[in-house]
């Protein structure tokens, strides 16, 4: 490791204009100290000898790593084990950080010592270039610690943090999610209480709805659910390992989260994927909530008609209701 060196990793497929913006961003840092670490993720396109013409214009600092072609979790793992920096700085091939970013979160790291985590707000952009007012990980406000809000939501966009190395090497690995691999990687780091800094400068611009996004479009494709699935009983053992109870507003909010799951699974035709979620939907409410009439006359229905057929009944009763969601 390289004390003071922030290792910047930017997985990437099939984008080579959107990753050139994303690498310029890079350069135009007033930070100096950094490395640059394109993971190339088999991509079909000229992307890999966009990639290497980049890497070209300072071969010292940039270099172009092959991903395994499974998402982006793992794209981003394989930039982490080449990683020599002391800060690792995460960027999506369509984002871009503003010129302080590095340096006013590095300095804020170095002010204080005992933070693992420093990260800001960010600029959302439409696909029309228009910011959007309204966006689940603006990351504008102060923090204490990232449990129990991040069982809610993701607070931040993964390129709006700056970690310290040692942090991400107590997390662990990115796993080989296609969807859903950051939170779960921001939950599994949650439950090691890292101390964190919010700096009030904006730090980085998501460009909304880019296309070829790693691991993007519908999610109720049989794939994407099992996916899901995965990721969100992942999420709820990060959890119930750092002590969130059933009786929080956050746990209450994600078993709702895992019944909705359920009842998608159950559509698609995953029937253990979505009995699962639905015991878990349970044993992650209340008592008294888990023993509601939904909950046992969903059970029994499942029973007799099977998971599939509850899960169609289900969603037109709701329909027939005028409820959100399915």
């Amino acid at each position: 490791m390289i004390h003071g060196l922030v290792s910047v990793i930017v997985p990437v497929k099939n984008r080579p204009d959107l990753l050139r913006e994303a690498v310029a961003s890079v350069f135009a840092q007033t930070l100096r100290e950094w490395e640059l670490l394109i993971v190339d993720d088999r991509s079909t396109d000229e992307t890999p000898a966009e990639a290497r013409e980049l890497a070209a214009a300072d071969s010292r600092r940039v270099k172009v790593l092959e991903g395994p072609g499974r998402g982006p979790g793992l794209a981003r793992e394989t930039g982490r084990q080449a990683a020599r920096g002391e800060f690792l700085q995460y960027l999506d091939s369509d984002d871009l950080l503003l010129p302080r970013k590095l340096e006013s979160q590095v300095g804020a790291l170095r002010g204080n010592p005992r933070a693992g985590i420093a990260y800001g707000p960010v600029t959302v952009l439409a696909p029309d270039g228009t910011p959007v007012e309204k966006w689940p990980q603006l990351s504008d406000r102060p923090l204490d610690r990232m449990f129990p809000e991040f069982l809610r939501h993701r607070f931040w966009h993964t390129g709006a943090a700056l970690f310290r190395r040692e942090v991400s090497d107590r997390t662990g690995p990115w796993l080989d999610l296609s969807l859903f691999e950051d939170w779960e990687y921001d939950c599994r780091l949650a439950t090691l209480e890292p101390e964190l800094v919010f700096v009030p400068e904006t730090g980085v611009v998501i460009r909304a709805c880019a296309p070829n996004r790693i691991g993007s479009g519908p999610g109720l494709e049989p794939w994407r659910l099992r996916e899901r699935a995965r990721a969100h009983e992942l999420i709820l053992g990060h959890a119930r390992r750092a002590g969130i109870g059933v009786e929080t507003s956050e746990m209450a909010h994600f078993a709702r989260a895992l019944f909705l799951l359920a009842r998608q699974c159950g559509r698609g035709g995953l029937s253990d994927e979505s009995r699962r979620l639905f015991t878990l939907a349970r044993t992650a409410s209340t008592p008294e909530r888990s023993r509601g009439l939904d909950f046992r006359a969903y059970r029994l229905a499942a029973t007799v008609l099977g998971w599939r057929a509850t899960a169609r009944l289900f969603t037109w009763l709701r329909g027939l209701k005028g409820e959100a969601g399915s």
